[in-house]
């Protein structure tokens, strides 16, 4: 199914860019030292055992993406499977979550500049370079789908090489210093960082959303998810190594710019400040790219109004929903207003994720199939629905409370837009 105006420009190598700089965003920057003053020599050790765990929620998630070549991601599954209600808040928690994230990441990019050029500081700094920023990769993703992920390859590029370089030079230089693992630390202390360890994984659900975008997205998408989560999980891991081996001092504010200090004095503090800019500006470009379409697909279920599904004929983009999007994120960076929402974004993912996974059986019925997947989908998706309801249960009542107040603003907002559409033109 093509949707009209869209078109596919999202090829394997897109996908999983996408994939990528939603999973890696600020967090690299702080995790190693939380990580290293947790576990120690462990450390390394914990990425590929959380990576397995984070591999579980994403294979049925996969199996879900292989159904469908439209975009929406979780609000095609879920509205497919259990109609336009339960669609549209899919739609609309997500919504949430990824305006909620882009506007943290705006003010977290701002901070990041300010410290890099501290000459440059003053009242009006952070809010003109949240403005330009959002403004910037807004047009960027209104000029078309090809030339936005160019310029997340290039971002990637600038994200990924000093970190890269650093670590190997680190190992080089530090390596001999490497201790040996170790026990496996107490199980109350891997409990009591699972969330934060969780976390990092998460946003490759980005991919999800533009497969009406996407270049043979039954296969694409799936295939970008597993494999670029089995890579990152291998660069969280050999980051980790080589904070280890530096073991740098003074770490605890800013980790990994100790670690570049540690490893090549001004310069290599620099480089991990460019980095982290990169590594932001990657993340809130892969976010801008994808999230508008959750509008846009709602708006093509009939559960937002007709406008947001506008396509620019020139460039082949949804450009109302991604302005919308753009300019609501901006609000809310500009003004702070994004605080209350943000302890909605981590929950509000969970129970997406088993929202799709309960999809899963209805989808198979639909298409005609027996609607008990096979065995061994049925236990990994059995074991993520686990996993998801442990990291659910320790999640705080304001949360919680944050989650029942947006899907009633959900559920009102649903039901003015079904009103209205019933009413004659």
């Amino acid at each position: 199914m093509q949707t009209e105006g869209l078109r596919r420009g999202i090829g394997p190598l897109g996908a999983a860019l996408i994939t990528f700089n939603g999973i890696v965003g600020a967090g690299i920057f702080m995790l190693p030292g939380l990580v290293h003053e947790a576990f120690g020599p462990f450390g390394p050790w914990l990425f590929p055992i959380f990576g397995l765990a984070m591999l579980l929620m994403v294979v049925p998630l996969a199996a879900a993406a292989a159904r469908f070549d439209i975009s929406g991601g979780p609000v095609a599954y879920v509205g497919t499977a259990f109609g336009p209600f339960a669609g549209f808040q899919a739609g609309w928690l997500f919504t949430l979550a990824k305006l909620t994230a882009l506007a943290a990441n705006a003010n977290v990019f701002a901070s990041y500049f300010t410290g890099l050029f501290p000459a440059l500081d003053g009242p009006l700094t952070a809010p003109l370079v949240i403005l330009l920023l959002i403004a910037g990769l807004t047009a960027a993703n209104v000029a078309g789908v090809k030339q936005s992920i160019r310029l997340l390859g290039a971002v990637s590029v600038v994200k990924v090489l000093p970190l890269l370089l650093l670590v190997l030079a680190g190992l080089w230089m530090f390596g001999d210093r490497l201790p040996a693992p170790g026990p496996f630390p107490p199980l109350s202390e891997v409990e009591a960082s699972a969330l934060i360890l969780l976390y990092a994984f998460v946003g490759f659900e980005n991919v999800l959303v533009p497969a009406g975008e996407t270049k043979d997205a039954r296969r694409t998408i799936p295939r970008a998810l597993v494999l670029t989560l089995l890579l990152t999980t291998a660069f969280y891991m050999l980051i980790q190594f080589g904070f280890l081996a530096v073991d740098p001092a003074d770490s605890a504010d800013a980790p990994m710019i100790a670690f570049g200090d540690s490893v090549a004095g001004a310069a290599g503090a620099t480089l991990v400040a460019v980095a982290a800019l990169a590594s932001l500006a990657g993340n809130l470009h892969g976010n801008l790219l994808s999230s508008p379409r959750l509008l846009f697909a709602m708006s093509e279920r009939g559960v937002l109004p007709g406008w947001f599904g506008r396509v620019n004929a020139a460039s082949g983009t949804p450009v109302n929903a991604i302005l919308a999007f753009g300019g609501v994120a901006l609000l809310l960076a500009l003004t702070g207003s994004f605080v209350w929402l943000a302890v909605v974004g981590t929950v509000a993912r969970l129970v997406l994720f088993l929202l799709v996974y309960a999809s899963l059986p209805r989808l198979r019925a639909l298409s005609g199939e027996r609607a008990l997947p096979p065995a061994g989908l049925a236990l990994v998706t059995a074991l993520a629905t686990a996993l998801c309801l442990w990291a659910i249960w320790q999640t705080k009542a304001d949360a919680w409370a944050m989650l029942a107040g947006s899907v009633l603003a959900g559920t009102l907002l649903f039901a003015l837009a079904r009103r209205r559409s019933r009413q004659p033109g």
